[in-house]
């Protein structure tokens, strides 16, 4: 059976923007529920360390690097079926190919830059929420 619960971040770019509390509020629109949030800034090794399942991909710098280019709105959320309800209500990678309404239509820059950051398996957000997380925050 999925999980109930889920990570996200809302990504630098979205953050210098504005859009914090836009897409927070959409998220419990959604019918998520947020079971813990934290604003936090990620340090470059934080980042590499958070992203390191990517370490071998080109892209893996200029992440890390973005990841660690500003503040970041750490938030783990819960719903049935948690992850996938969650990715498809952000939308696809590229905010140009995400259906209209979705978080990453709305906000998202571009492929690299597209507002939230979704967990992509059950394993992958539990794991997640332990980076961000202790037990004691969340609720």
């Amino acid at each position: 059976m999925s999980g109930i619960r889920t990570y996200t971040m809302v990504k630098p770019t979205a953050m210098r923007k504005g859009y914090m509390a836009a897409i927070m509020n959409k998220i419990t629109e959604g019918g998520f529920k947020i079971v813990a949030a934290k604003m936090t800034r990620l340090s470059k090794e934080e980042a590499e360390a958070f992203y390191a399942i990517h370490s071998e991909r080109p892209f893996f710098g200029e992440l890390t690097t973005f990841m660690s280019s500003g503040p970041i709105m750490a938030i783990v959320v819960e719903k049935e079926n948690a992850v996938e309800a969650y990715r498809n209500f952000i939308g696809a990678t590229n905010p140009e190919e995400a259906e209209e309404g979705t978080i990453r239509k709305l906000y998202g820059t571009n492929i690299g830059e597209n507002a939230v950051h979704g967990s992509d398996s059950d394993e992958n957000a539990a794991n997640e929420i332990k980076f961000f997380f202790s037990d004691r925050e969340l609720f």
